[in-house]
């Protein structure tokens, strides 16, 4: 029997007063952040919330986050995360699918109404029949009829509480994939799934207790949950919480609280190495950060190198997907790493490359990414068909086109559904990508396919400049025509001020046009 819960009460016992969470000012030991998640599960199980059961959860990087998370998981229920961002409708449509029972969710503010957009979900959501409010303080009331606060919830609740037993391959989370193709689809990971790569992030990077691990990325996504939060507490660390990613405020935290642990999307490290502050003390910052870590999309090599020489620290990149709870491949400290690689396959993972017959490729030729192990989802919650196309004779089919190296490191070339396909030649987006970001005037870029009558698709590239260039396009399509071959550069240009980026900061390629 297993139950997720045991990362934090087992250091809830062992070292009480060891601090785990930190945000701005405010410090919660191990004991008081399992007291709070136990009163939380004191009052599930009294509403009748038990095992199997779905609760829904919508908070940024507070420390409620990590109290209900693993308040919900202490009573054998499922855990259903869900991005600050989703409007009234994408929330009745996750609370509908998934058959969710309870809702926390943090009122938000002006600039992100998170409270009554939840509220307004909730109403077309007939079969979930409570909502609670976390509010910013605990005597504040909640503003919406029939709908209850956290602290009220929590109000006389014992901080002792019995974990409810579950099983190993036990669903505890449904966490949605991000819809590229219909509607997001909910894939279940169980209580094993989630603590064998806990346990594994740990171990990639050499973590220990006295670690500080600074989390920007979102709790509602499984990169941070499980390998900076999960990771953090199974360790005994200490987690940094930061509810939204503003580089300056980044770098200040880096510097003032020692952190020793930085994990990020590409995006992040971008604007990091674009910040210019003469308050910041690099110095200091590369004294007590020893490693970071990249996921969530491919690192270009340049955003990589600035960083690692403005701040004299590894960077690692390794590559997963929420299917995958999430780490599938990494570069690791042992075996050493190669620039644009994600790496080798993580303990107990096994990764092949096919074709599309199904058949493995050999070293440098291209293909479908597949992998299998303790890592694999048990499938997409109530969806059998979309299940059975994924997961195929206990291998999983990524839609990633990847290749090997001679030497077992894997990298990935671009998405399936982001390949182009010009005139009968494939052209993959990220390699473009990779030559443009080179351009001294070039600050971000997205390449995506669009309709053209005469080749199928061409190429629009979507181009944010460095301050006060002036680049145009003509200058900018010659200079990629003088180092790509004539079908892979584009032959469209469009500069913006800013790509349209996802919560985990995620260019949103389907918002491109």
């Amino acid at each position: 029997m297993l139950n997720l819960s045991v990362l934090l009460e087992n250091n809830a016992r062992k070292i009480p007063q060891k601090t785990a969470i930190v945000f701005g000012e405010q410090e919660f030991s191990y004991a008081q952040v399992n007291g709070a998640a136990n009163q939380i599960a004191n009052a599930l199980d009294k509403m009748g919330i038990g095992p199997g059961d779905k609760v829904a959860l919508s908070c940024p990087n507070l420390p409620h986050f990590p109290m209900i998370y693993f308040g919900i998981l202490k009573t054998g229920a499922v855990v259903v995360p869900l991005s600050v961002l989703l409007k009234k409708d994408e929330v009745a449509y996750h609370l509908n699918d998934s058959d969710a029972k309870a809702y926390f969710c943090f009122i938000g503010n002006d600039e992100l109404p998170m409270g009554k957009r939840g509220y307004e979900g909730f109403k077309d959501a007939p079969r979930c029949h409570n909502m609670f409010l976390i509010m910013p303080a605990a005597d504040m009331e909640s503003p919406f009829e029939g709908v209850e606060t956290l602290s009220d919830l929590m109000k006389e609740r014992s901080p002792a509480y019995e974990c409810r037993q579950t099983g190993a391959e036990d669903t505890a989370l449904i966490i949605y994939t991000s819809g590229t193709t219909g509607k997001p689809k909910g894939a279940e990971l169980t209580h094993s799934n989630l603590l064998l790569n806990a346990i594994l992030s740990c171990d990639l990077v050499n973590s220990e207790k006295e670690d500080r691990l600074l989390i920007a990325l979102p709790l509602f996504h499984i990169f941070g949950m499980t390998t900076l939060m999960n990771a953090g507490l199974y360790k005994g660390a200490t987690c940094i919480l930061v509810a939204r990613f503003e580089p300056g405020e980044i770098l200040q935290i880096m510097q003032n609280k020692e952190v020793t642990i930085f994990a990020g999307v590409p995006t992040m490290y971008w604007a990091l190495n674009h910040f210019n502050n003469g308050n910041i003390d690099y110095k200091k910052i590369s004294r007590s950060l020893k490693i970071a870590t990249s996921g969530g999309a491919a690192m270009p090599a340049q955003v990589l190198n600035e960083f690692e020489e403005r701040f004299n620290v590894p960077i690692l990149e390794g590559y997963g997907m929420s299917e995958g709870s999430p780490v599938v491949t990494f570069n690791h400290l042992d075996v050493g790493k190669k620039i644009g690689s994600i790496g080798t396959p993580v303990w107990g993972v096994e990764v092949m490359i096919v074709d599309e017959n199904e058949q493995e490729l050999p070293p440098g030729e291209k293909g479908e990414l597949i992998y299998r192990g303790h890592n694999v989802m048990k499938g997409y919650y109530k969806k059998h068909e979309a299940t059975e196309e994924t997961i195929r004779n206990g291998w999983l089919y990524s839609g990633d086109i990847a290749y090997m190296d001679e030497d077992g490191f894997f990298y990935i070339v671009d998405r399936t559904k982001d390949m182009i396909i010009r005139g009968g030649f494939n052209v993959y987006p990220r390699e473009i990508e990779e030559v443009m970001i080179t351009h001294e005037e070039v600050s971000l870029v997205a390449v995506i396919g669009v309709p053209d009558e005469k080749f199928g698709e061409d190429i629009k590239a979507f181009v944010v400049k460095t301050e006060g260039s002036g680049l145009n396009e003509k200058e900018l399509r010659s200079w990629c025509k003088e180092r790509m071959a004539d079908y892979k550069y584009p032959r469209f240009i469009e500069f913006l001020d800013k790509l349209p980026m996802s919560a985990t900061g995620k260019i949103l390629k389907k918002e491109l046009r």
